[in-house]
């Protein structure tokens, strides 16, 4: 909202010098939070402030009604009942509701009464309420990101109000507020800097921007055309972190009108995506209820000619029965166990992805995995530790000649203290504090410091407090180790976590005694510090290298320790090295130096930083994980696209990729790497064919991540974005499909649908893998499904067409859809992973669930399914020795039995034989049909049962438990079922087996070019209406 208020209502000491017309103008200005534009002072005077001072009650509570309270207020939710009926809007449901509620009604009109007469609703709604409260508690889940948003917030502030200092809530600030921080201060709200109490303020703002290291912040104002958060130097963000100085600001954002309310806003407009194999089930779903309610018509209108038969007790009588078969017929169609089968699938596959840690949070999108397209990677914290390490240090060597500059490696790329300094062969150092240079580099490093490294149990991992560049140097620290052992630094593995995280830097602390610190400052871009040890005074300094270079004038040498003149040449080579480390490999660079002082000397002044001596340069990034290389390289073999993107520097992302090798095949960044204001100023067409060939995207915001996403969703790109920060969850949300980071924030992991336990960019190709995997497999237990109830369909409807009594009772349609499909249907999902499924290209997303071959496939075996169940049936009135062998004219002409004189009782034909054997004819060649989907068109001979030894279990225990209901008298009653001869189990078998041989006919027709001629007839792919290619 924007507010338009009158300048006339606005206090006399509130108007700032500005034309009354623009007074609506600023107020929307100053509320999307552009001070940044503007100078200290023409902010103070807009808002009316004091700043030594700060504002009146008066001038809170008319700012307070102005601008709101510095509140992320809760989204109005739709009421829970809204959540429940939004489960059924789906027209297989509403069919099958139907289909119940006149099965309860026709049971009340006929006045049965009893278990049978209200099983088969009863069984149905209790389906339906189960898949509603799994939709339901998925909706529930996906609204907590907004709640933790929350927690990056602020509690306290202080607030100067009418000229005194106070802690105040952090939901009282408004706009105009001056507020201080500090170190370790979380930023309550958006503020301009007025005021620096310190040489410098430093912020972490990754969790905002997603940059590695922390941001120095100043006075100046902005002068950057279209400036992005990382541009904007002089503004105090919602929700980040100071982490070095102190600083006075004035608030001049709260609430939805920061930063972080922006990232809110963002998620409110997402909706979620809907995944694709639930778009092809819905559109299926479609067009099989209207497949159903055709076919439902069809059968009632082709037997009104027998609804005046006298069993049926008149017309309106007969009307109804021959309804209640087409009732039954649309719950044979429906596959009321899919919804379960294919939850129980999903759940399973999301077991063996957790073992991969991959850690899934939304069902669907394990199988949007299988066709991602494009993988939009976070930088810091997903392709690299977000732990800056060092990884070179040049220091100079003495020789008989003269000296000269080298340089060492640095293994390691947490903040874990493990790791070897190698040389440039790559020989690794046994004893690095012998050398002396690496051991008065170790000083310099744990003494001029004012970080903290220690180890915390809880999540098992090392943690920083202070800057990371300092950290880094603590952890090289320990990679030196001590002098004096010949076991060092491995020896020091034998001490607990805890004690291991700071033992050296702890060892030349006590050493050492600190006198006097000269803090860094911008003009100087140096720190030093005076220690005093056994009556000799040091003064250990660290800095720019530009810096600390210029102010010496003799070098350390790394062999014997001695001293030496910094000569022209040396400096030289030392301001070449520092220029490659950072320019072509963009390390940060700190160099260290030493000044021995007077014994006498307790006190430090900016002149004591001259004379000094160099001890070494060490160069520090944040480092790509190891194993990301080959995940990236798989990708690219699996058809997925990488899209690096990073709020950092250009420069340093493009350096990063480098690292990485991954992108090898580009001979440079030129049109695949942009920065996102570059992007920005494309024209649109430039801008479609420059997303086709992005490799990194650099300079984001947070709204340029979902402005993304959204693009390549567009060009028909099936999108998963990784991420760990705030920054990271509007894009999260927006994406098909969104990866987090376990060691993330809450925001990001309750906006995501996966988050990767180990952090590990490689587990997304596991994950990928087994997408794959789960989709192919949902294909196989769909399909399989999907013939077994047109069998079911075939028979009912054969039955009908023919005349003779109903096959099935409606509760063994029900026990056959429920269990004997839910078990195989479900075991199918454990069919073994195809060895090649990561060097195929991602499937399409229109790509049908059934195609037009295969569903004429399964319309071959539904129709057999059907014919055999039919047959059972007959053979047991015609052929059976336990039967009547009777005609089948007479078994056609059953329903006028009562009205003439037969040779045989017309109870014969309630018998509950002939359903039995059609029942069991059903489960049993459904079973068969179980083995044909161990693959979509390998014969049985070359994917032999026991490659899948869940399936053959599911199909024996369904077997047992039909044969349960047969064989125990109250379970049998129930079904309407009889136990069965050892001649009518022959039979069934006869009837079965030939399903088998049916569907290897077919498969060799799909794997034998000569079966192209028969495919050329269904060249369309997809039975379903294509509303991508439509709509494009």
């Amino acid at each position: 909202m924007i507010w338009l208020v009158p300048i006339s209502s606005i206090a006399e000491s509130q108007k700032p010098a500005i034309p009354a017309d623009m007074w609506c103008l600023h107020i929307r200005v100053w509320r999307r939070g552009i001070a940044v534009l503007h100078k200290t002072g023409h902010v103070l005077d807009f808002f009316g402030v004091d700043p030594t001072k700060g504002l009146s009650d008066t001038q809170v509570a008319q700012h307070g009604r102005l601008y709101g309270t510095n509140v992320l207020h809760e989204d109005q939710r739709a009421p829970f009942w809204k959540l429940v009926l939004k489960q059924f809007d789906d027209l297989l449901v509403k069919i099958l509701i139907a289909a119940a509620l006149i099965s309860f009604i026709l049971a009340l009109i006929n006045g049965e009464t009893g278990l049978m007469a209200f099983l088969e609703p009863s069984v149905i709604l209790m389906i339906l309420a189960a898949n509603a409260a799994v939709g339901v508690i998925t909706e529930t889940n996906a609204e907590k990101a907004l709640e933790e948003l929350r927690a990056y917030q602020a509690d306290v502030a202080t607030v100067l109000r009418n000229g005194c200092f106070s802690i105040l809530p952090a939901t009282e600030l408004v706009p105009g507020d001056i507020v201080e921080v500090s170190v370790g201060c979380k930023i309550p709200a958006d503020m301009k800097m007025i005021d620096m109490l310190s040489n410098e303020v430093r912020v972490d703002q990754a969790i905002l921007t997603g940059e590695s290291s922390s941001v120095e912040k100043e006075l100046k104002t902005t002068t950057a055309a279209n400036a992005v958060y990382q541009d904007k130097t002089n503004i105090l963000f919602s929700g980040t972190v100071v982490v070095a100085g102190r600083a006075r600001a004035v608030v001049v954002g709260v609430g939805p009108n920061t930063a972080m309310g922006s990232i809110r806003d963002s998620m409110l407009q997402t909706e979620d995506e809907v995944t694709p194999l639930k778009k092809k089930l819905d559109e299926f779903g479609t067009f099989l209820a209207k497949v159903i309610a055709g076919i439902c018509v069809l059968v009632w209108i082709v037997n009104i000619g027998h609804f005046r038969d006298p069993s049926h007790g008149g017309f309106v009588h007969g009307a109804i029965h021959y309804f209640k078969i087409a009732v039954a017929l649309a719950v044979a169609a429906i596959p009321e166990g899919l919804p379960a089968v294919v939850t129980t699938c999903l759940a399973l596959g999301t077991k063996r992805m957790a073992r991969l840690n991959a850690i899934v949070r939304s069902l669907p999108s394990v199988e949007t995995l299988g066709c991602t397209t494009v993988i939009c990677s976070d930088k810091t914290g997903t392709l690299t530790t977000n732990m800056m390490s060092v990884a070179k240090i040049c220091i100079v060597e003495s020789s008989k000649s003269s000296p000269f500059v080298t340089e060492y490696g640095v293994s390691g790329t947490t903040y874990a203290p493990e790791g070897i300094i190698f040389d440039k062969a790559g020989v690794q150092l046994d004893t690095p504090a012998q050398l002396q240079c690496l051991l008065h580099m170790a000083m310099c490093s744990a003494l001029c410091n004012e970080s903290t490294l220690q180890y915390n149990p809880d999540k098992g991992k090392y943690e920083k407090i202070g800057e990371s560049t300092e950290v880094a140097l603590r952890v090289l620290v320990e990679k030196v180790g001590l002098p004096g052992y010949n076991s060092m630094p491995s020896a020091l593995n034998m001490l607990s976590k805890h004690e291991r995280a700071s033992y050296c830097n702890h060892y030349w602390e006590e050493q050492f005694r600190k006198l006097d610190v000269l803090e860094f400052s911008r003009d100087r871009k140096m720190m030093s510090i005076l220690c005093s040890r056994n009556q000799l005074h040091v003064l250990f300094s660290k800095g720019a290298p530009e810096s600390i270079i210029s102010k010496c004038t003799t070098i350390l040498c790394n062999g014997d320790g001695s001293v030496m003149p910094l000569t022209a040449d040396i400096r030289a080579e030392l301001d070449s090295k520092f220029n490659s480390f950072a320019g072509k490999e963009t390390l940060r660079c700190l160099a260290l130096a030493l000044k021995w002082m007077p014994s006498d000397q307790q006190k430090l002044s900016f002149d004591d930083e001259k004379d000094l001596t160099f001890i070494g340069l060490v160069g520090m990034l944040d480092p790509p994980r190891d194993e990301v290389r080959n995940a990236m390289l798989s990708c690219m073999t699996a058809g997925i696209r990488v899209i690096v993107v990073t709020g950092d520097n250009k420069s340093t992302a493009e350096s990063l990729c480098r690292k990485i090798g991954a992108f090898d095949h580009l001979i440079d960044f030129t049109e695949h790497s942009y920065t996102a204001s570059e992007f920005e100023e494309l024209p649109a067409l430039q801008q479609t064919i420059a997303l086709q060939r992005m490799a990194l995207f650099t300079r984001v915001e947070p709204s340029h991540k979902r402005m993304l996403v959204e693009a390549l969703q567009h060009q028909n790109e099936v999108v998963a974005m990784t991420g760990d920060g705030v920054n990271d969850a509007p894009a999260l949300k927006k994406a098909d499909i969104g990866i987090a980071m376990g060691s993330g924030t809450a925001v990001a992991k309750s906006a995501s649908d996966m988050v990767l336990a180990d952090d590990n960019f490689a587990s997304i190709v596991a994950a990928v893998a087994e997408g794959r995997a789960i989709y192919n497999n949902t294909k196989q237990f769909i399909r399989y499904m999907i013939s077994s109830n047109i069998g079911e369909v075939v028979c009912i409807f054969v039955a009908a067409v023919l005349g003779i009594p109903d096959t099935l009772a409606p509760v063994q349609l029900l026990w056959v859809n429920l269990v004997t499909d839910g078990l195989p249907a479900t075991a199918i999902g454990f069919n073994k992973q195809d060895s090649d499924v990561m060097k195929v290209k991602p499937r399409k997303v229109n790509e049908a669930v059934v195609t037009g071959w295969l569903f004429f496939r399964y319309l071959v075996i539904g129709a057999y399914v059907g014919l055999a169940t039919v047959a059972g049936f007959i053979w047991w009135f015609v052929y059976a020795d336990s039967g009547p062998k009777l005609p089948y004219t007479e078994l056609m002409n059953f329903d006028t039995c009562p009205t003439r004189e037969t040779t045989y009782p017309c109870s014969i034909f309630e018998d509950r034989h002939p359903s039995t054997v059609a029942m069991t004819v059903l489960v049993v060649v459904e079973m068969f049909n179980a083995l044909n989907n161990l693959s979509e068109n390998q014969s049985l001979l070359v994917i032999p049962p026991w490659s899948n030894l869940w399936l053959v279990g599911s199909i024996v225990l369904t077997m047992l438990l039909h044969i349960l209901i047969l064989y125990v008298r109250p379970l049998s009653v129930l079904f309407s079922v009889t136990p069965l001869s050892w001649a009518d189990w022959m039979a069934v078998l006869y009837l079965s087996l030939p399903v088998i041989i049916i569907d290897e006919i077919l498969k060799f027709f799909s794997r034998n070019p000569s079966g192209l001629r028969l495919r050329l007839w269904f060249r369309r792919t997809d039975l379903l209406p294509k509303r991508e290619v439509r709509d494009k």
